[in-house]
């Protein structure tokens, strides 16, 4: 094997030019670590965040962007089980003592990586490497999310904020496979078109609509959502909070569109509605969405797929929020 690999390195933060194909040492596994071959690396809009680089958090330079990342195991370090080699696996995106793959350590966009142990996850069988790498961050979230905070049951209304993106998507198709009834907010009739086949029962453009509340509110019989699913954040929680039913209940797990917002805090006690926030994931979220794939009862959703030297491409498509679903990069 070479002691190079082919990457798509950050160099320092700003836009698409910064990310430059380098050829980098492959790393050495610790006693603790395997060396993971990479076959495909999901992208998120973390990714768009780090590039950019955020106020409130430091990114050493340069830096491997991309935390879904699948492969197989060629090297285990002296404390590792030799049972790994050859093993097709998925990374838990998060290193045990802390951060996330491809924002506090380098990330899927290369040859190979470097993982802790206790990152390692099997892939079961009937599972392909694109479909493993789309899981993780999105897949993960959204299923931490609807069922282990949101307590998401059949027959329940659900609304879904910034539903064409990965997590977005990711909640669709839970929600539908769970037997809720879906409203959906997006921002062109292309992308209405596409939730609808993946089961949407009411999409509401909100380029069109901009209080979406009004047509939300219309569509379910003037009686409310019983859930509704935010992480934009920004202007849109008092609009959030009048799309809901008598107690209801308010999932977030993040803010892409700005981490301050005003609520208007009559809903909360009027109408009895629970705001429940969603960190992230554990292992076991993604084991579940592995099963889910190999029982096929889930598909995700890949929209593009480029090869490593064009993931600017496939960064670029998240940061003009231009995509649908999953971006996979193949290195």
């Amino acid at each position: 094997m070479s002691s190079t690999m082919k990457v798509m390195a950050l160099q320092e933060h700003g836009g698409i030019e910064k990310l430059q194909h380098d050829t980098w040492p492959i790393p050495v596994p610790t006693a603790n670590q395997a060396l993971v071959e990479v076959e495909a690396c999901g992208l998120n809009y973390m990714d768009v965040f780090v590039m950019h680089g955020m106020p409130d958090v430091k990114t050493q330079m340069p830096r491997i962007p991309g935390g879904d990342i699948s492969g197989v195991v060629r090297e285990v370090g002296a404390e590792v089980s030799k049972e790994w080699i050859g093993k097709r696996v998925v990374l838990f995106p998060r290193f045990p003592e802390g951060g996330v793959l491809g924002e506090n350590g380098n990330g899927g966009l290369c040859e190979f990586i470097a993982a802790d142990e206790r990152q390692l996850i099997e892939i079961p069988d009937g599972v392909g490497f694109d479909d493993a790498a789309a899981l993780p961050i999105a897949y993960g979230t959204a299923h931490r999310m609807l069922f282990t905070r949101g307590k998401l049951k059949a027959g329940e209304k659900i609304l879904i904020l910034g539903a064409s993106g990965g997590v977005g998507v990711a909640c669709l198709q839970f929600a539908k496979l769970t037997g809720a009834e879906v409203f959906v907010c997006t921002s062109t009739e292309e992308k209405a078109r596409k939730l609808r086949e993946l089961g949407a029962d009411h999409t509401i453009n909100y380029a069109q609509n901009p209080d979406f509340s009004k047509a939300v509110w219309a569509a379910s019989g003037k009686k409310g959502v019983d859930v509704a699913v935010n992480f934009t954040g920004g202007d849109t929680w008092i609009a959030t909070q009048r799309c809901m039913a008598t107690g209801g209940r308010i999932l977030t797990c993040g803010s892409t569109i700005g981490h301050i917002s005003e609520i208007d805090v009559r809903y909360v006690w009027h109408r009895e509605v629970d705001i429940i926030g969603s960190r992230a994931y554990v292992p076991d979220d993604i084991r579940a969405c592995l099963d889910f794939v190999a029982a096929r009862k889930l598909q995700p959703v890949i929209e593009s797929k480029f090869p490593l030297e064009q993931a600017g491409e496939g960064i670029r498509l998240l940061e003009d929020r231009r995509i649908f679903g999953k971006v996979i990069v193949k290195p």
